[in-house]
């Protein structure tokens, strides 16, 4: 027997819709710019709610184009708000400095593999940039001018966003991405490494817990998950920095990426960052400006907008 409907109107446990709570308190981090953390944009069955900070200028002059910011920590932990220890005593920070070049800036959460596997952080992106959209009027948001920046595991997670975006109504439109030193082949990251460093068949690998098995034992659910693997001709132009030095995601990862889009014919701005560690660690502070410039200027061509605000 079929057993008898709960008494309790069980919708009513559902949260209020994203679109519709309200914006957090303002804070005011930086001279010129006005901060909204921790504004709620997806609560997912089973997992905490997903937030993302909103960097703004404190008197905006008209919709802004907007950079997305997918931070790393190897899919397994990380902040929202931080581009990595180079930049963590930056002042003014690195948001603030696009807030004032003529930027909004996001940096959403997203499932973390630990909390639920692969696609469950894509998914989390796609339902961001909605949400974005969503909001866009009175954020004062030009949604239609959004480029993705992610560093490493964000790096990847940008791309596979970019690569696979809704380019319907009701979303964000991707004009462009810029990733930093992030895997794109996860099914050859085995090759890539030096031999014997990297074993695809461990399960406890983080690409491993990211998809929910061992690379060599899911080798279709390792190629779904890979940014080379979503190019098309359609690629919004990329923007890819890896450094030739990185012992933790090998150089050849960037590469791979480049000659995918390049083969497709995709736009892409490929910069090998001489000597250049994961991180970007081991570089001189001013070639670390250096990158964060590239990727400014890159966004500004994408957006159309002066690098200069």
């Amino acid at each position: 027997m079929p057993e008898p409907a709960h008494p309790f109107p069980l919708d009513l446990l559902a949260p209020p819709a994203p679109a519709r709570l309200p914006l957090p308190p303002t804070a005011r981090p930086e001279s010129g710019v006005r901060l909204l953390r921790g504004t709620v944009y997806a609560v997912p069955e089973g997992c905490r709610p997903l937030e993302t900070d909103l960097w703004l200028p404190a008197e905006p002059s008209g919709p802004l184009p907007v950079v997305v910011f997918v931070h790393g920590g190897a899919w397994r932990t990380g902040l929202r708000d931080d581009v990595g220890p180079r930049f963590r005593h930056w002042s003014p920070g690195p948001f603030a400095r696009l807030v004032r070049a003529g930027f909004a800036v996001a940096c959403p959460d997203y499932r973390l593999s630990g909390e639920a596997p692969y696609p469950a952080p894509l998914d989390d992106l796609r339902t961001a940039l909605a949400w974005l959209h969503s909001r866009s009027a009175e954020l004062g948001l030009d949604t239609g001018r959004t480029v993705l920046w992610g560093e490493s595991a964000g790096g990847h997670l940008a791309a596979l966003t970019a690569l696979t975006a809704d380019p319907g109504p009701g979303t964000a439109t991707v004009r462009g991405c810029a990733v930093w030193y992030a895997p794109s082949d996860l099914a050859r990251l085995a090759e890539d490494h030096p031999p014997g460093a990297y074993d695809p068949g461990d399960a406890s690998t983080f690409e491993a817990l990211l998809i929910g098995a061992a690379l060599a034992d899911a080798p279709e659910r390792a190629r779904a998950a890979s940014p080379v693997s979503r190019v098309t001709a359609g690629a919004p132009p990329f923007q890819v920095q890896h450094g030739t030095a990185d012992s933790i995601v090998p150089f050849a990862q960037g590469e791979r990426l480049a000659d995918a889009l390049r083969k497709a014919g995709g736009r892409v701005e490929f910069r090998p960052v001489e000597g250049g560690d994961h991180l970007w660690v081991g570089l001189p502070e001013e070639e670390v400006e250096d990158c964060f410039e590239a990727t400014v200027d890159f966004v500004s061509r994408c957006t159309g907008r002066s690098a200069r605000g």
